[in-house]
């Protein structure tokens, strides 16, 4: 899982080259109208101006198209579809005007930027993690920085805070915690990494009193070490205590002779739940990738390496398997199958839609995990069958410096939204080509673009696709008819969902790799890399008529 600036970004893998990268990718973006209004988040607990109304219970189909303003839930509801219902229409949203900008300075960031997350928004409060896992507490109307809690524990992204029962959960690069929402004061902190190589980058789910966070095979230190892993525990969520793990990447079933070489797995996005005690998530790459020179193609763990670049489906309460499904076995790319699922309806059937770096999205039946229909998004040049013949032994039809479409980079880093009948993806078209079997002997291609494609969630046909000049990073999301997404040189966009037409352009001040999140009238966005001269980290919002 490669990172770049993230929020989107990249899984599990080689992560040294990533801003050196994103320069070199970088159309530079302009700066900003807005005035920095608002110096960085204080530091300690501060007063609150919110309740503590726990609205971590939306309802779980698109289809039944539940009123998300106030929503406390990083990806918009339970089901994860960013589909967040507000006044903003394709008749009006020309009339976005800038609002409050709040700096996000030096505190604030990690080797990957100042931010990677999508803010929440629960009764006119915004719910803000950065990239050194600081949390804060800022009034949606003013900007004002109602507490912080700071916590100088940089990692990768993207991460975030999810909350319910009064509670504001998050994590560090190690640990997980739950923050009062009153105050930010700590109730609990739990330590969930084994070892040095490990880390933590996802927002934590939150559902039935329970808290759901992953481990990664991974920090800022190192990136896919041999013996790390992506472990899921679920934590009670007054008392932070661990009543159950499922092992992502269960690495003694792949070779127990090379457990110390082998190594992967892991969650990057908060898991969907669906109404019936199920919860879906996706798993990061296997590796070491492609493999070593003792064992090249990933020969050291052989088979399909499950659960990697798989769909899972748990019980929520026991994390007892339900079904999995594989988008790619023996993964050699770092083609992660990362994004948050999202529960909706194909054809009327419970179905469940997933992407990832691999650039494919796909359908599959919610209560059977049996595939729908599969897309290949963005740039592919011929080599999504490499991992078969990996897993079977087939050398011969794997070479070294060749160019490789989707690349450590490419396919879909970020999550999709959906409005029930379309779901919209983020693309990246980059390419990488391996000079070795170590992860860092390699190239990433010098040329990055991105699109932005709404593909039919009956038929996994494309409907329309937008093509942009700089990677499409950051998430999307839906309200009404508008699509909103964000690309690398700090543009936000809007367009229509219906055709993709282009309806409101935003220069950020900065470049960005997030979405935005939308409450109500006001559309909130992060811009969190300094990647171009004269850019300033900030979060910064827009209002329809200023208001």
């Amino acid at each position: 899982m490669q990172r770049v600036p993230k929020a989107a970004l990249l899984g599990a893998g080689a992560l040294a080259i990533v801003l050196v990268v994103v320069v070199v990718l970088l159309v530079a973006g302009g700066g900003s109208d807005n005035d920095n209004k608002n110096a960085a988040a204080p530091r300690g607990g501060a007063t609150q101006k919110q309740g503590n109304g726990d609205q971590g219970d939306a309802k779980p189909d698109a289809s039944a198209k539940p009123s998300l303003t106030g929503s406390a839930l990083p990806n918009g509801d339970l089901s994860n579809t960013r589909d967040m219902k507000g006044p903003i229409t394709s008749g009006n949203v020309k009339d976005l005007q800038a609002g409050w900008s709040l700096a996000l300075g030096q505190e604030s960031q990690s080797q990957y930027g100042s931010y990677a997350a999508s803010p929440v928004v629960v009764k006119g409060v915004i719910y803000s993690q950065d990239l050194a896992s600081n949390v804060s507490a800022i009034d949606l109307k003013t900007g004002e920085v109602l507490w912080s809690q700071q916590y100088a524990s940089p990692d990768q992204g993207p991460n975030g805070v999810n909350v319910g029962g009064g509670r504001v959960y998050g994590a560090t690069a190690d640990s997980a915690f739950a923050l009062d929402q009153k105050t930010g004061k700590e109730i609990w902190s739990r330590k969930l990494i084994r070892n040095a190589g490990e880390g933590i980058d996802m927002a934590p789910g939150y559902h039935g009193g329970l808290v759901y966070v992953s481990t990664v095979p991974g920090n800022n230190g190192k990136f896919y070490g041999g013996g790390t892993k992506g472990i899921l525990w679920a934590l009670d969520a007054k008392s932070g205590k661990k009543v159950w793990s499922f092992d992502t990447a269960p690495t003694e079933k792949w070779s127990k002779k090379n457990e110390d070489i082998n190594l992967g797995g892991g969650l990057w996005h908060t898991p969907a739940f669906d109404g019936s005690g199920g919860m879906y998530f996706g798993v990061g790459n296997p590796g070491p990738f492609p493999g070593t020179d003792d064992h090249p193609w990933g020969s050291s763990r052989p088979g399909k390496n499950l659960y990697t670049n798989s769909l899972v489906k748990l019980d929520a309460k026991t994390g007892k398997l339900k079904w999995y499904y594989q988008v790619i076995p023996h993964d050699i790319y770092d083609w992660d199958f990362q994004n948050p699922p999202i529960l909706t309806k194909v054809k009327g059937r419970p179905a469940v839609v997933e992407s990832g770096k691999v650039g494919y999205v796909v359908a599959v039946d919610r209560a059977t995990g049996k595939l729908l229909w599969k897309r290949a998004v963005g740039k592919h040049n011929g080599h999504d069958k490499d991992p078969f013949y990996a897993s079977k032994g087939q050398y011969s039809k794997l070479r070294l410096n060749e160019e490789i479409y989707p690349g450590r980079l490419g396919g879909v880093i970020a999550p999709m939204s959906t409005d029930g009948k379309y779901v919209f993806a983020p693309v990246v078209n980059n390419s990488v080509t391996f000079t070795g079997q170590d992860k860092d002997q390699a190239t990433d291609g010098q040329t990055s673009t991105g699109e932005l494609v709404a593909v039919d969630l009956d038929t996994g046909k494309i409907k329309w696709k937008v093509e942009f000049p700089t990677p499409a990073f950051g998430a999307t999301t839906v309200t009404n008819d508008v699509v909103f997404a964000t690309t690398f040189d700090g543009v936000l966009h809007a367009v229509s969902a219906k055709t993709g037409k282009t309806l409101w352009e935003q220069q950020l001040p900065a470049s960005t790799n997030t979405g935005v999140t939308v409450h109500d009238n006001t559309v909130i966005a992060p811009a969190g890399l300094a990647a171009g001269q004269g850019q300033t980290p900030a979060i910064v919002t827009y209002t329809l008529n200023g208001k």
